[in-house]
């Protein structure tokens, strides 16, 4: 057993624990609490597993479920962006680049350098494994929002062409799930809790 190597990964499981201290702007279902970077991770990771078979392309799910459990731990430096921010873009930056070479630097290499490939390939978008992994992170606060009439679309008054734009990300993983997001979105307009 290489010490140094476990006392690397000890480092890095103490600091990933500050991924529960990053609050996103999306509420838990039916709730009015903040939903926090693990809580979104960790559900993503359970949707990915119950929805895999809706995937329109064969996925390594067990990639798919790493993808979405670390995608947002750079946010531990970079903070959270919110989807439908008006001045920041949601896209990968410097500042998460940064962050992703900072917290998964503290792996050993290996695992850092894996750690790191599976992160650019999630926000590359362009593997089937990461084209999924993205509709679950576009499905599950629309489901948010659809339970909580309207959630954060009411709070920062977001419009039906801004959620349609972003939402529309599902279909490139899946047409099943993405036919089902369309569909609460027209509910969403016709119920008004989603503006046009």
């Amino acid at each position: 057993m290489n010490t140094q190597d476990l006392l690397n990964q000890i480092a890095f499981i103490k600091e990933i624990d500050k991924v529960k201290y990053i609050q996103r702007k999306t509420k838990l279902f039916n709730s009015d609490r903040n939903e926090n970077d693990a809580e979104h991770s960790w559900h993503l990771a359970l949707m990915a597993i119950v929805l895999a078979e809706h995937s329109d392309a064969p996925i390594d799910i067990l990639k798919v479920v790493k993808m979405v459990l670390i995608h947002d731990i750079v946010e531990i430096d970079s903070g959270d962006v919110f989807m439908y921010d008006t001045l920041k873009n949601h896209l990968n930056s410097d500042e998460e680049r940064i962050a992703a070479n900072r917290i998964f630097g503290l792996l050993p290499q290996k695992q850092a350098e894996e750690f790191i490939a599976v992160w650019e390939e999630f926000e590359a978008g362009e593997t089937n494994e990461a084209k999924f992994a993205k509709s679950m992170d576009r499905l599950e606060p629309l489901l948010q929002n659809t339970s909580n009439n309207g959630g954060t679309w009411k709070e920062f008054d977001v419009k039906y062409e801004k959620v349609y734009e972003k939402k529309s990300v599902i279909k490139n993983g899946s047409a099943t799930l993405w036919n089902y997001a369309e569909g609460l979105i027209n509910e969403s307009i016709e119920k008004g809790i989603l503006k046009k």
